[in-house]
């Protein structure tokens, strides 16, 4: 089902307060720039192809193609080309079933019929108008999702005829597939208080002509106001850990033990971002975004039902609140670094992680990470805004 909570404001002692369980949940996202195209609403109608679908071996689903307004195949692609993307989304299609042992999400789709059909669209577009290579969407029929390929897109990133360059493009996009499909009720997160009113945001001007120690000293304060560092789903608990630079895992001592642990690496790692002026220089977004009120959280998540390394979340401008005094207009974002993933070659900081897992990144890796996310996705995610459905898909 499509979820869409509402941020609520409270007035409490005084203090403007946030629920932050409510701003996570409506926190929206192959590239990152993906992510916006999966708003489908639940039941959207589509209009519906004239053709009978072409069959894959295999699989119960068929693959679609969407004729234009004046008939032609695709729109302006051609013939020719439509007749390209259709067989590039059946070899590749067939390829992932016969090697489902390696792509466990097109496995798990597959496996519980959650794909209705698959439709090569001339262009994918979300309900803001905004083109994308894909699109999952629900139908009326609950845990059963449509997926959208866009010709144009394909033919322009020069997949036409190149089913091994798009098989990894393709399968990435079922971690949409079985989310969107996804019915189970999501756990709740903890109602957390924010003094929003009191917080001392600053203008990147300012930030900039700072000191590293007054930067990190300007951090402590947000700390104590709206900035977390932590989790508010509760994902990691009972989680085991990494010990830096390994893949081994440690089982944790408490409950709450690796919590803690990634909540003091994030809060170093941050430190560092703002201490050091390689990151002003390089990573300049990063450095202002974490002072002048954008973002609300950056946190350690455990999150299996997706396959990325990182996600900023930013709320639509329609959800942006007032911080700080005289008060300032912000679309509160967050930065999630999932556990157990590693970097995929799209990542900004790919080379950086040297292929170990989020978790087990040193401080100075996990630095990198974090300000090269920020500086990459940051303005993009604020000026699109996402949707609480493909927001943070929190553990069962």
């Amino acid at each position: 089902m499509d979820l869409v909570p509402k941020v609520g404001f409270w007035i409490k002692n005084g203090l403007l307060t946030l629920s932050l369980g409510v701003v996570l949940s409506s926190f929206a996202v192959g590239v990152h720039a993906a992510e916006a195209d999966h708003s489908g609403e639940p039941g959207r109608e589509l209009p519906q192809p004239s053709e009978s679908g072409h069959p894959i071996p295999g699989l119960l689903f068929r693959v679609f193609v969407e004729r234009g307004a004046e008939g032609a195949a695709v729109g302006a692609l051609g013939e020719a080309e439509a007749n390209a993307a259709l067989q590039t989304v059946r070899n590749t299609l067939s390829y992932l079933n016969q090697q489902r042992q390696h792509y466990p999400r097109f496995d798990e789709a597959v496996t519980k019929g959650m794909l209705e059909r698959v439709i090569v669209q001339p262009v994918v577009r979300n309900q803001e108008g905004k083109a994308f290579p894909f699109l999952v969407v629900r139908t009326v029929d609950p845990g059963r999702v449509r997926l959208l390929i866009s010709a144009s897109l394909m033919k322009k990133n020069g997949y036409l005829g190149q089913a091994d360059r798009f098989t990894p493009v393709l399968a990435r996009e079922f971690q949409w597939v079985v989310s969107k499909a996804e019915t189970t009720p999501k756990p709740k997160a903890v109602l957390i208080d924010r003094d929003l009113k009191h917080a001392p945001i600053r203008s990147d001007k300012d930030i900039r002509s700072l000191s590293g120690e007054d930067r990190v000293q300007l951090l402590q304060q947000l700390f104590e106001t709206y900035l977390r560092t932590v989790d508010d789903f509760r994902s990691l608990e009972g989680q085991s850990y990494y010990e830096v630079g390994s893949i081994n895992l440690v089982s944790p001592s408490q409950p709450d033990s690796t919590t803690k642990f990634y909540d003091i690496r994030v809060r170093e790692a941050l430190q560092k971002i703002l201490r050091e002026p390689v990151f002003l220089e390089r990573t300049p977004r990063a450095m202002t975004s974490l002072l002048n009120g954008v973002i609300w959280n950056v946190t350690f998540v455990n999150i299996d039902q997706r396959d990325w390394a990182t996600r900023t979340r930013v709320l639509p401008a329609e959800k942006a609140v007032m911080v700080g005094q005289p008060g300032k207009l912000i679309q509160p974002a967050a930065i999630l670094i999932n556990l157990h993933r590693t970097a995929v070659p799209d990542d900004p900081f790919y080379a950086d992680t040297k292929q170990l897992p989020m978790g087990a990144l040193s401080t100075d890796q996990l630095a990198l990470v974090i300000a090269k996310e920020i500086q990459h996705n940051i303005v993009e995610k604020s000026q699109t805004g996402h949707v609480a459905q493909d927001a943070l898909t929190a553990p069962e």
